[in-house]
């Protein structure tokens, strides 16, 4: 509640004063401790509607220091968590970032600020207005701003497009980000900036390392091709999981990473992309902690046939505990092409054996009944012809 009017504004004139003479003197250090001062007594009153009302009148003087209103900006900012209502908290966000618009030196607190307003927007269920607000900054544009702050704000963009199902969107967005921008080498020494360079701000404590970023990264790309179920690209983000450190040094984490894969390069269909990570993930030793997937993998790159109801039989519990799994449980047209995949296997087995074959004995061995629909009919036919590589 506001107090001690008059003598707030007093106190407030005397300082505006004192702000006016330094700035008119050309003195930053003057200028930039006259406009603190000044949000510090309005804060200290719990005069909220003066703060903001002196933050805009600051920022507009005539000739006013970029040194002061930056220190203005991010003064106000510490004091966002402490207003007393979330009302009085946008308010003073806005005041912010209508000061901050359009002002390079005050580009990464405005790129802040925005972020805090979103969060806001999202938890008031207002998820299109907070995709649309974080969308308005390009923070890749950003010199000074610490690379794991860029990409945590960028991949901030990316979750929310993806909560309001605008993929599109969030495929745009996650190509600013180089999967290979996670493979610098963070043990090396920084390069000292030369002169004329612009300093690198340090990224605020709550940023997360660039391993956990290469998690989340990951993790919403796993989102976004669950979307097209697009196994292979989902098994390569999960292989490139499975090889962050941290999850590869915890059984807990790797083994549901590793079950993951498996699936999924199970559910790919077959091309030689599939077949190179079918073979190199059969070659990973710790396959064998869990040998149910190993024999799972196996049987693809036996030219066998696979029987579905026994495989089915056998994988059907394995299936369901995907649910209490990293990464919760496989789509619900999984199990579909799960089965399908099975039988472009068997299809391509009996291309080998077979140069000739009645309808009746290919309907036997993959297990399907000889009343297949017109559509099915119509696929397994032009899948012959394509193994076959001729008119049957």
């Amino acid at each position: 509640m506001e107090n001690g009017g008059g003598n707030l504004e007093a106190q407030i004139e005397a300082l505006l004063n004192a702000e006016k003479q330094s700035r008119q003197a050309g003195d930053v250090s003057g200028t930039r401790k006259a406009v603190t001062d000044i949000l510090k007594l309005c804060f200290d009153a719990g005069a909220w509607k003066t703060l903001n009302d002196q933050i805009v009148l600051l920022s507009k003087r005539r000739g006013q220091l970029k040194q002061a209103v930056q220190a203005m900006v991010q003064q106000a900012m510490q004091y966002i968590d402490q207003t007393p209502d979330l009302d009085t908290k946008i308010e003073l966000i806005k005041t912010l970032n209508g000061v901050s618009a359009g002002k390079i030196y005050v580009e990464i607190e405005r790129s802040r600020l925005i972020k805090k307003l979103a969060k806001i927007k999202e938890e008031q269920g207002l998820i299109a207005e907070a995709a649309d607000l974080i969308q308005e900054v390009a923070v890749e544009t950003f010199g000074t701003m610490a690379k794991t702050e860029k990409i945590a704000f960028i991949l901030e963009q990316v979750r929310l497009c993806l909560d309001r199902q605008d993929y599109v969107r969030a495929q745009i967005l996650s190509r600013k980000i180089s999967p290979r921008v996670f493979e610098v080498d963070a043990s090396k020494e920084k390069k000292k900036p030369k002169e004329g360079e612009n300093i690198v701000e340090e990224a605020p404590a709550d940023i997360p390392s660039l391993l956990e970023l290469k998690r989340i990264y990951y993790q919403l790309m796993i989102r976004y091709h669950s979307h097209s179920n697009d196994y292979l690209e989902i098994c390569r983000c999960y292989k490139a999981m499975y090889e962050i450190p941290s999850v590869k040094e915890d059984p807990a984490q790797w083994i549901p990473v590793l079950r993951k894969i498996c699936w999924y390069l199970v559910l790919s269909p077959h091309d030689p992309m599939q077949s190179s990570l079918l073979n190199s993930t059969l070659e990973d030793k710790n396959l064998s902690e869990i040998p149910h997937f190993r024999l799972l993998l196996k049987q693809l790159v036996t030219m066998e046939v696979i029987q579905w109801t026994a495989l089915w039989k056998t994988f059907k519990d394995e299936f369901e505990n995907e649910k209490s799994m990293l990464g919760g449980s496989l789509s619900e047209k999984a199990a579909e092409d799960l089965r399908l995949r099975v039988t472009e296997h068997n299809i391509i087995v009996i291309s080998k054996y077979y140069s000739r074959i009645t309808l009746k004995r290919v309907a036997d061995l993959l297990c399907l009944g000889i009343q297949l629909s017109c559509q099915d009919s119509y696929w397994m036919w032009e899948f012959l012809e394509l193994v076959w590589g001729r008119k049957m």
